[in-house]
């Protein structure tokens, strides 16, 4: 795997990315910190970028689908560029409708970006390294996630918002050039990356085949479980320090999970060895059910970190397994749709998580919403459990001799 040269273009590309994205997020912050008074009206224009990435994402699918995916990779890279274009508009006129412009062609972007990422990942790998590329993929995110979010901070103490955008624009830039690069069509797979032929239907044709595969369904319902964790994360860092009255907390926590998130990446194949990945997908999602049950202890800076580092190393594991179980049991022609649909979820529960997390700090507390967090999570891997137990002894009654 690690000759192959477009696996480094794909996770230099990631790391790229991430560390433009991260620089333009920092900056945006800063921009509507300046010029936003109200809080409400911050959220608002976040929400709205948000909400033009799920409204694309059906008919994203389907061009990921049709279409060659590197010029798919290449046309959002220059929908990237162009939208740090208006922040520079937004600086020089002082104006917030074109960070509006901005936000929404980011996330539009976004939208053909990184389905189409998972979509080509199984064409620059061989079926066997799905795993241990999903997880390094993953952390090359990560990493980007932590320096871009710190080199920013410290950046924007010495230079101008304008120069923020600038280095986020070089990262476009060069993440552009290295698409260019990619090599999509494999040995022996000679339509490899190529437009598909085959069911060119929308989001409806794709949610028929979910339908006849009952596994890709339970393991898409409990991305949920992790979700309940991330969707609130920064609100419950910020509870965790006011619970010990510590602010210095708030970086332990980040370090722990970072750091917990990195190490996954190094250990998920092995975990993986012993076991099908759906077995070990419910193991990873008990022990997440744990760390949010062990924030209830939050009040203790040992519990506080113990929960923030065993969630980090379980969603860590928990991520690429399930990315390289869909990878494996979707079909390619589907990948576009499927990713792009998952995509649209994630970003309509992480909204969900968020307003709810926030509703339930201040109407129960951060302990007894992590308990009810925990509670859930647990309810939902004991669910689907059951129900794989119940399709497994179905499956083998099937395929028993009729002796009769």
């Amino acid at each position: 795997m690690w000759s192959n040269r477009n696996v480094w273009i794909v996770l230099a590309g990631e790391f790229i990315a991430g560390l433009g994205l991260w620089t333009s997020i920092i900056a945006n912050l800063e921009f509507m910190q300046r010029h936003v008074p109200s809080d409400f009206m911050k959220s608002l224009i976040l929400f709205v970028g948000l909400l033009a990435g799920v409204l694309i994402s059906p008919y994203a699918g389907r061009v990921i689908d049709r279409s060659s995916k590197k010029h798919v990779l290449l046309l959002s890279g220059v929908g990237r560029i162009i939208s740090v274009g208006f922040m520079f508009l937004a600086l020089h006129f002082e104006s917030v409708w074109y960070m509006v412009l901005f936000a929404v062609l980011l996330q539009i972007s976004a939208a053909f970006y990184f389905p189409t990422l998972q979509a080509v990942i199984p064409l620059i790998v061989n079926e066997k390294d799905l795993l241990s590329m999903n997880a390094v993929h993953m952390n090359a995110g990560t990493v980007a996630r932590i320096l871009g979010t710190t080199l920013a901070g410290l950046m924007l103490t010495v230079m101008s918002l304008s120069t923020l955008y600038t280095v986020s624009l070089g990262a476009y830039i060069v993440l552009l050039g290295s698409t260019w690069l990619l090599q999509l069509q494999k040995p022996g797979e000679p339509g490899a990356g190529k437009p598909s032929q085959r069911s060119s239907g929308g989001f409806k044709e794709m949610l028929v085949l979910l339908r006849s595969m009952p596994n890709v369904k339970r393991v898409l319902w409990m991305t949920i479980i992790p979700t309940l964790f991330i969707g609130g994360f920064n609100l419950m860092v910020i509870n965790v320090s006011e619970l010990q009255n510590d602010p210095e907390i708030k970086g332990w926590l980040y370090a722990a999970e970072g750091i917990a998130f990195i190490v996954s990446g190094f250990i998920v194949r092995r975990l993986s060895e012993n076991g099908s990945l759906m077995s070990r997908s419910f193991i990873c999602s008990t022990v997440i059910a744990a760390s949010q049950m062990l924030l209830f202890f939050g009040d203790s800076k040992l519990g506080a970190i113990g929960s923030f580092g065993l969630f980090g190393l379980a969603a860590g594991c928990f991520i690429p397994m399930a990315g390289t179980f869909f990878q494996k049991q979707v079909p390619k022609e589907y990948h576009g749709r499927f990713f792009s649909f998952r995509s649209m979820l994630d970003r309509v529960m992480f909204q969900v998580v968020l307003l709810g997390t926030g509703l339930l700090l201040d109407l129960i507390g951060l302990q007894f919403t992590a308990l009810l967090f925990g509670a859930v999570s647990l309810t939902l891997v004991v669910y689907f459990f059951a129900k794989e137990a119940a399709s497994a002894e179905m499956n083998k009654k099937k395929q028993a001799p009729d002796i009769g």
